[in-house]
């Protein structure tokens, strides 16, 4: 790893610290390197508040340095007055004679302009650091600008013998299939994505929460289709404690601050309407948490980034079947006695 990538890397380990805090903005991080020490750094805690650079530069203490330094930054500095003035604007002021850059901002109001202003002001850049490294880390923001669409995580838990829910079903609800160490590892990717979607049968067999009562963080928006309104309104969904978008085919009710109904045409094309909706409401990212009829439509539609598949220790013998998936997992590990694969849609 040379000097670049190195100062780089530092930008990309400080910009997730931001993970499920930034929406709609992505997330980045931002290094000032003087006489190859590290003057200053800082990342994108929250939207509306200060960005990478600006954190960074403010955590120098001898502004003096500055212009004699490198800035390095994980996303390309923006270029327009949003929540906070430019971020070319402020490095620029600041004399900083040289910005290293992980890779190109999508979003349309910025694509390229920063780095023009930079070079425009006699700075020299260099783009392209780390650049696949830098995409990954906002594969949910670049996904959404540049496919018009949420970054889709699929996630499921099934038996041994391969079952997701049980044919009848005991008075607890949910069915477990994994440990409670399991489940918290779930919240705590609850907290890191701005949606959550399950089906009609999923909240009449379980009533799920859908929060992330067992991590600390940001309850996800919660997305429930209910093709004839069916789901009760006693239901957890909607206890109006987490927004809620209901995705059903007539509405029938206003819609309220915390629940907003949506309609499409359930004879046609169901799972790209969904994404559409999503889309109009911004949300960058999406779990889908089943069950294996909503879970399926999606992979059968070719219509996910990733699968989080875990296997539990338990036996069904019969009940509802786990959805299936032709990708090879790309990484396997053991949380305790329970089994996670991972899977990435290469199509």
């Amino acid at each position: 790893m040379n000097t670049n990538e190195k100062y780089l890397q530092r930008c990309i380990d400080l910009a997730r610290n931001g993970l499920g805090k930034t929406y709609p903005n992505p997330m980045v991080g931002s290094v000032i390197v003087y006489n190859d020490q590290i003057i200053g750094e800082g990342w994108h805690q929250k939207a509306g508040e200060g960005h990478a650079e600006v954190n960074a530069i403010n955590s120098v203490k001898d502004k003096s340095l500055l212009p004699k330094s490198t800035i390095y930054v994980s996303l390309e500095p923006c270029s327009h007055f949003g929540k906070t003035p430019p971020c070319c604007d402020l490095i620029i002021k600041n004399q900083i004679p040289k910005v290293v850059i992980g890779t190109i901002d999508p979003h349309s109001k910025v694509a390229g302009n920063g780095i023009k202003r930079l070079i425009e002001a006699g700075i020299d850049v260099t783009v392209g650091v780390l650049e696949k490294e830098c995409y990954e880390l906002n594969k949910r923001f670049f996904t959404f600008h540049q496919k018009k669409r949420p970054y889709i995580i699929l996630k499921w838990a099934e038996t041994q013998d391969g079952y997701i829910a049980p044919r009848e079903r005991e008075e607890q609800k949910p069915v477990w299939i994994t440990s409670k160490y399991s489940r918290q590892w779930v919240h705590k990717w609850r907290s890191e994505e701005q949606a959550i979607l399950v089906g009609t049968q999923t909240v009449l067999d379980d009533n799920p929460q859908l929060d992330v009562r067992d991590w600390t963080g940001n309850h996800p928006t919660r997305i429930v289709i209910d093709r004839k309104n069916r789901i009760p309104r006693s239901c957890a969904v909607f206890n109006n404690h987490v927004k809620t978008i209901v995705i059903c085919e007539t509405i029938t009710e206003k819609n309220t601050e915390n629940c907003i109904f949506e309609s499409i045409d359930f004879e046609n094309e169901i799972t790209i309407q969904i994404i559409k909706v999503l889309y109009k409401h911004e949300i960058q990212s999406v779990l889908i948490e089943g069950g294996q009829r909503t879970l399926q439509s999606f992979i059968d539609t070719n219509l996910w980034d990733e699968a989080l598949v875990f296997k539990g220790a338990a036996f069904f013998n019969n009940g509802t079947k786990a959805p299936t998936i032709s990708q090879s997992y790309f990484s396997k590990k053991q949380l305790r006695q329970d089994e996670l694969k991972r899977y990435t849609n290469h199509d």
